[in-house]
Parts: structure tokens; sequence; C-alpha cells
């Protein structure tokens, strides 16, 4: 088929978002054209992308499945490659499937005023050449990290190294580490994912860090949604979960805010429940600073503590001096024997998959902008955004995201307008979009757009807040001008 040059909504992204986008406009609107851009080979974004041991959901499943398609799996935590089954399930139920173009990479976005048109850059992966589409609204879901490369320091010594350095944003995929002593630099999400995976074929694995992370245990089947599904019917028994699930999670974060001592007395309780008497709590889980200044990490079953337990896995907090021959050597003067080093250091974040962005032939520095209502950004016409939540799962922010869009076309459509754009009225002091002190989050502060001190632009990263924020409030306002 001849793929269309002008589409009325083009959605960039075919991951978790960009299909939720999709299903949301085609539903709504079926009339309308439409086309996701996918850079890679592959929908579903992160879950496609990943392939290291172990990959699997940070956040329940009941939550972060969507809205209109609830999760129905046994597994409240699930594996990476069931995450991403659902998706290309979802995208071909919807008929979302059939309008992706793949390989295709958006590298500049440019609003016409004359014309009330996005013009979209666009490498074509597939043939080496540069395609130009139009577009009547741009729709972002490539998230904030860059694809094709994540975080790494430099290390003093890494080339003298003689075993495997390896970044899970690129896990080889016949990487074998049967037998072989692994370290594990970073306390993050994926090194408490990766570790309890290759425990059980590696010699040791030595989870080094150089500050602690919160760490808690959840189930990875949860028995009460098990008797829900058994008992209820299927959609009454899917929102029930969904409203147990997030109900405790936003709960739980909003009292580590208000009562940080006793979060974390709760967090130490759970965890010693499976750690070696022996082990040093304090100084290995403890951060200094308070439970959700920094993103909480999750352990379905607590995998995590267990392979401690079992003396396969211990964790080493200490700063790196450099790499050697055989290993790392550590500024206390220990060392540690390695065969294959994973550097588990973070994200490299980059709004908009690094596509520039331009307004009337201006270019416009997106650290500068400031974020309405989470999803749209200020003198940017006809442009959302989707970027979920730091505290809870990223669906129950896509989701509603989704239905604002739709609502916005539709008040467009009825009164035939052909321009939105979000414009600051009055004075606004800025705020940090994410409301997190991560250091992937620190270093990429004047990247990133911010949030607003006051309503539109203020940011709550709490779903119920939002929920009536970006459901109930009106689509007009002082601040959003339609024409």
């Amino acid at each position: 088929m001849t793929e269309a040059k002008h589409l009325d909504v083009l959605i960039v992204g075919a991951g978790l978002s960009g299909i939720d986008a999709a299903v949301h406009v085609s539903k709504a609107f079926p009339a309308k054209s439409y086309a996701l851009l996918e850079m890679r080979e592959e929908l579903g974004g992160t879950w496609s992308l990943f392939k290291y041991p172990g990959l699997r959901s940070d956040s329940d499943m009941y939550t972060l499945g969507f809205g209109f398609r609830p999760w129905t799996g046994k597994d409240a935590i699930a594996d990476g490659k069931d995450i991403l089954q659902y998706l290309k399930e979802t995208a071909s139920e919807y008929g979302v499937d059939k309008h992706i173009r793949y390989q295709r990479k958006a590298t500049a976005y440019s609003w016409s005023s004359e014309a009330n048109l996005w013009t979209v850059t666009v490498e074509n992966g597939e043939t080496g050449t540069t395609e130009t589409l139009t577009a009547n609204f741009l729709v972002n879901t490539t998230g904030y990290y860059n694809y094709d490369a994540g975080y790494t320091p430099e290390f003093p010594g890494a080339d003298e190294f003689k075993g495997q350095i390896v970044h899970p944003q690129h896990w080889p995929e016949d990487l074998d580490y049967t037998g072989k002593r692994v370290v594990v630099i970073g306390s993050g999400a994926t090194s408490i994912t990766l570790i309890p995976s290759m425990a059980p074929d590696a010699e040791h694995i030595t989870m080094l860090q150089r500050t602690p992370t919160y760490i808690i245990s959840q189930p990875k089947i949860d028995p009460v949604a098990s008797v829900l599904k058994k008992t209820l019917p299927a959609k009454v028994a899917a929102k029930a979960i969904h409203a147990r699930y997030a109900s405790v999670t936003i709960g739980f974060f909003e009292f580590a805010r208000r009562q940080p001592k006793a979060t974390k007395a709760l967090i130490k309780r759970w965890a010693k429940i499976h750690l070696p008497k022996d082990f040093d709590y304090d100084k290995h889980l403890v951060p200094p600073y308070n439970p959700w200044d920094q993103r909480l990490c999750v352990v379905p079953g607590a995998d995590l503590f267990k392979a401690i337990h079992s003396h396969k896995v211990d964790i080493v907090t200490e700063h790196i001096e450099k790499f050697d021959a055989t290993g790392i050597q550590l500024k206390n003067g220990q060392h540690l024997d390695a065969d294959i080093i994973v550097t588990a250091t973070g994200l490299d974040i980059q709004m908009f998959g690094g596509a520039e962005v331009e307004v009337d032939g201006e270019k416009v520095d997106l650290g500068k902008l400031f974020t309405y209502k989470a999803l749209m950004l200020n003198n940017i016409p006809n442009f959302a955004f989707i970027i979920g939540y730091s505290n809870a799962s990223w669906t129950l922010k896509a989701d509603l995201v989704c239905e604002y869009i739709v609502r916005l076309l539709d008040h467009m459509d009825e009164n035939s307008f052909t321009k939105v754009v979000p414009i600051v009225d009055g004075g606004l002091e800025a705020e940090d979009i994410m409301k997190l002190d991560s250091g992937y989050l620190a270093r990429a502060a004047d990247k990133m757009p911010k949030a607003g001190n006051r309503d539109p632009w203020r940011l709550k990263q709490n779903w119920y807040f939002d929920k009536k924020f970006i459901q109930k409030s009106p689509l007009v306002d002082d601040e959003i001008h339609f024409s």
C-alpha cells in the first residue's frame, strides 16, 4: 500500500504509550488518518529493546495494563516477554499494528503557523533515505531515554580488564555467565532484576554500589487478585484489582513523603525477614535520603533477598578506584575479582527521541519550556506527549493523557479549530518535572521541560489528583488558546 504523506494524527513511538494513544484515537475518530513511527523493527519500546536476564515490570501489571484491555495474566509482576506479548496482542486486536511504520526515526519536528501543520523529517532505516511527513496534530510517545545508548561513566583502567564489560541496554544474547564471577555495578531497578536471575548459573555475583537503594518485596502472584478473578465477573474483578493496586501504590508514596521515619522502619522490617542475620542492613540498604526522594525499587517474591541469603550474591558498598586486568580495585583497598562486569549505571535522558523542534523557523530549547497539565508544552501548538509516573505505573498516566487528547481533538473538531497552544499567563516558577533526586535526572536537568508552581502547570505525581484535574477540568481556560 502507498503510505500517506499527510496524517490527521502522527504518533511517534510504538511502545506502550504509542499503542495506548493509537487505540484511543482510532476508536474515537474512525475517519481520521493516523500512523505510528517506530525507529526499530518491532513494536514494544522498552519491552522489545531490553534483552537482559530477568527483565520484568517494576510496577504491578494490573495498573500497567491498559484501562481498555485489563491485564489477565496470573503474575502481578510480569516477565518482559509476557509484557511484550500483551502489547503485540493489543496492537493486533485493535488494528494498530497495521498503522505502524517500522525503521522510521523522526529527527526533526517543524511547525508552520502559516499552514497550521507539522512537518516531520524522518530517516528511513530500510532505504537509507530521508522522508518528510505532515500532520495536523503530533503525539510524542518516545519516553525520556536514549534507545541507542545507556549511561556509562568513565572508569579508569577499563581498557585493561581482560574479561567482558556489558551494559544491560545492549545485552549480548549469547553471553555465557555459567560458572563465572560477575560484578554488577549499580543499585537500581536493573541491577536488582538482573542479579537474582543470573545467580543460579553464575559462580558468584557481587552487587557493587556507591549508594544504597530502598528495596521492598512484593508477591509475584497476588492471592487477593486471584480470589477476586475467581469470584467476580471479569470486568468487575479488573476494576476492583486496578483500584486496589492504585490506592496501595499511591497511598504508600504519600505516606512515605509524610512519614519518612516510619516508612524506613517498615521497609527495614519487611526486608530483614528474608535476609541473613549477619547481613549489615544499615550499611547496604539504607540510602542517605528519605524513601521516594529517589525511586523505590520492588523485588518480586523477595528474590534478591533470597539470593543474598544463599550466599551466591553479596552487596559491596564502596567507591571504585579503577578497573584492572582481573576485576575492580576499590578505594578501601578491597579487590573484586571478575570475569564479567555489568555496568547497570543508568539511562541517558533524551527527550522526544532526540528530534529537534522548531516553531516558525525558531529552534526550541525544551529545557526552558513548561508542561501544561504535564502533557503539552507552552508555545508548542498541536502537540502532546506522554511521560508516565515515577512513583506508580506508567500506564496510569498514559491512559489519562490519551483520554485528554481525544477530548481535545473532539473539541477542536466541533468548533472548527485548527490550532491549540498553551501559553503561560503571568509569573511561573520552575519545578522539576519528575520530582526525584535520582542521578540520571540530575544529569539531564537542562534537557527536560519544567513543571510550574501553580495550576495548570503544576505536577503532582498523584494519579488521583490528575484523574480529577485532567479528566474533569474544563478544556478551555485562560492559558490554552484555540484558533
